[in-house]
């Protein structure tokens, strides 16, 4: 009886330690951010989906989900020019949207020491292609609320999303748009 008693504690604890923790879609954001020479855009998407696994104090794993249909540009004020940018990065030419509506992170791996700092690796999906990131975050714990930021940086290119690359293409002096983007990630749960 004591035996069983113990395992069924012990279950219930595991079980416990990794169980999700509830991630608020409308409280995080993910601001995305591009450069050219002449100049840099960004904006937001909206999340989708979002799970975080918090047991002991530390984030052990999780995932995010972007509606890559929501994507937004939010530094040209001028109706046409900035439609015209949105339309164009869910065309072909970035995202392909109409093909592929979500874009996804899943965690593989979490380091920490303190449960503050962090070294995450996972998988990024853009456009059905995934590639391995790693960057540092940042968790704070305040009543109840556990808010993770980070700033995840990729290479456009092993994405497909060629548009002006240097890495492919020649001669285009200020019409170079760099392959980096980076995206700045806040997840909001409440523990």
């Amino acid at each position: 009886m004591l035996i069983s008693l113990s395992l069924v504690l012990i279950s219930w604890m595991f079980t416990e330690a990794i169980a999700p923790v509830t991630v608020s879609t409308t409280e995080s954001t993910i601001t995305w951010k591009a450069a050219k020479v002449t100049g840099e855009h960004y904006g937001k998407v909206k999340l989708s989906d979002a799970k975080m696994d918090y047991a002991n104090g530390k984030i052990t794993g999780g995932s995010f989900e972007m509606d890559m249909t929501s994507i937004t540009v939010e530094d040209i004020t001028d109706a046409n020019s900035n439609k015209r940018l949105t339309d164009h990065l869910k065309s072909d030419d970035f995202f392909s949207v109409e093909k592929f509506n979500k874009s996804s992170f899943k965690i593989k791996e979490a380091k920490s020491s303190n449960g503050k700092d962090y070294q995450i690796t996972g998988d990024l999906t853009i456009k059905g292609i995934t590639n391995p990131v790693t960057f540092p975050a940042k968790v704070e714990v305040v009543g109840g609320k556990i808010t993770a930021t980070a700033k995840i940086t990729f290479d456009r290119t092993k994405f497909d999303i060629k548009y002006r690359s240097g890495s492919y293409f020649e001669n285009l002096a200020d019409k170079l748009i760099y392959d980096e983007v980076s995206l700045d990630v806040k997840l909001v749960a409440n523990s």
